[in-house]
C-alpha cells in the first residue's frame, strides 16, 4: 500500500501532506513556492511508493468556485501528465485555514508564530488530509 499525498495549492505558496503507508495519519510534510511542487514531488516519489494525490478543491461557503479554482485545476492537470499513473481526487478544502489557526491557537503557538503562512498552509494540507483518510476507513 502506498502513501496518499494532500496537496493544498495556493497562487505564490503550497502545503503538502502525507499519510504513513497504512493510510491511517497524516502528517505534514512541507509547505514551499508553488513552483516547487512538481520537482519536489518527483523527488519525494523517487523514494516513496504514493498511490493517491489529493487536491484542496477551493470553494466559497455557497459551494461556488473561489478565485483559485482555475489554478488549482490547471496544477491539477500538469500533475495527471506528470504522474498518469498516480489517482488525483478534488476534496472540499473549506474551513481548512481556520481549522488550522484554531489547532495553533489551542497548541499554545505566540501569535507571531500562527503569522507563519507556510506553517498555516502546510497544516492545512494535514487537515484535508486527515478528513479524507477518516472518511476512505469508515
Amino acid at each position: 500500500m502506498g502513501r496518499i499525498i494532500a496537496i493544498d495549492y495556493g497562487k505564490k505558496r503550497t502545503g503538502i501532506a502525507v499519510s504513513d503507508p497504512m493510510q491511517l495519519i497524516a502528517g505534514g510534510l512541507t509547505a514551499l513556492p508553488s513552483v516547487e511542487v512538481v520537482p519536489f514531488l518527483k523527488k519525494y516519489m523517487a523514494g516513496n511508493k504514493v498511490d493517491t494525490f489529493i487536491l484542496g478543491e477551493p470553494r466559497q461557503m455557497d459551494y461556488r468556485h473561489s478565485e483559485n479554482w482555475d489554478r488549482v485545476v490547471q496544477f491539477g492537470k500538469h500533475l495527471q501528465k506528470t504522474f498518469p499513473g498516480i489517482e488525483i481526487k478534488m476534496v472540499d478544502e473549506r474551513f481548512t485555514s481556520v481549522l488550522a489557526h484554531q489547532a495553533m491557537r489551542e497548541g499554545g503557538l505566540k501569535k507571531k508564530d500562527r503569522q507563519n503562512k507556510a506553517l498555516v498552509d502546510e497544516l492545512s494540507a494535514t487537515i484535508l488530509l486527515q478528513s479524507y483518510l477518516e472518511t476512505i476507513k469508515i
